[in-house]
């Protein structure tokens, strides 16, 4: 009787130590998962408040910049027409140094009321207009000398065209040659001119961009201001931090009773 009962006892004392293992492995499990979604946890919320990319993507928009297919994919990349530059390096730093001064984390913290965002937009937006508008001779990019060059090559060819088209319809001989000498002799003397009427259409054309370049940037600020509205922004990430807290949580199960070889001996 003493034997079967050394026997019992040790198979118990096996199936504890089998159970012992296996809720040591599922807490470690558990804490190896807890910290693989706490990482998880802090880089998402590290993300979502990184206007890193809003900011670079302001960037390459205030340069002129535009998205090109490559064989590595898409980039930004100098426009092919240099009309698409708007601003000077001066303007493009003042803007830039405006939208990181709104587009933070602090921003996106804050607690705001319809009536505090409209307010705060109303200010941002007139201290830019009146800044752009003050300095405009300064934030807006000047014609380069080849680029009013260009235009007056361009302008030449089109009445060398139109002036061939006409003589072709009066079914006049059309020599090419001739007919831009001709026009070259006509401009003698005006092409200072012509490159100063040139480059003032140029920057006119430039500033017609006003409107919308103020747009653009107020409503990528009012973008950052109504994710802090009422605090929504703050809110979602506590809420998120609370599901990556509790989510996972295993609940190690109970092991099935054993055998109980109190229990048995009194049978015995």
């Amino acid at each position: 009787m003493s034997r079967e009962t050394d026997k019992i006892l040790e198979e118990y004392e096996m199936k504890i130590r089998e159970a012992q293992l296996n809720a040591d492995s599922i807490k470690l499990s558990q804490s190896q998962q807890d910290i693989v979604m706490q990482d998880e946890g802090r880089g998402m919320i590290a993300e979502q408040l990184d206007l890193g990319e809003v900011l670079e993507k302001m960037h390459n928009l205030l340069r002129g910049y535009v998205l090109k297919k490559t064989s590595n994919g898409v980039k930004w990349s100098p426009p092919d027409n240099n009309d698409l530059v708007v601003l000077s390096d001066y303007g493009i730093n003042y803007v830039m140094q405006m939208l990181q001064a709104y587009l933070t984390k602090n921003t996106l913290l804050s607690n705001y009321d319809d009536t505090q965002i409209s307010a705060k937009m109303e200010d941002f937006s007139t201290t830019l207009v009146d800044d752009v508008f003050m300095e405009y001779d300064k934030m807006f990019a000047e014609p380069t000398l080849d680029e009013c060059k260009e235009e007056i090559k361009r302008r030449i060819q089109n009445k060398i065209n139109i002036r061939a088209f006409a003589l072709d319809l009066a079914e006049q001989e059309v020599d090419k040659e001739i007919i831009e000498k001709q026009i070259l002799k006509e401009m003698e003397g005006k092409i200072e001119r012509e490159l100063d009427i040139i480059k003032e259409q140029k920057r006119k054309n430039k500033l017609k961009r006003f409107e919308s370049l103020i747009r653009m940037v107020q409503d990528t600020v009012h973008s950052a201001y109504q994710r802090a509205w009422k605090g929504q922004e703050r809110t979602t990430l506590r809420q998120h931090t609370h599901i990556s807290e509790n989510k996972g949580g295993m609940v190690i199960p109970q092991q099935q009773q054993g055998f109980n070889p109190l229990g048995i001996l009194r049978r015995t």
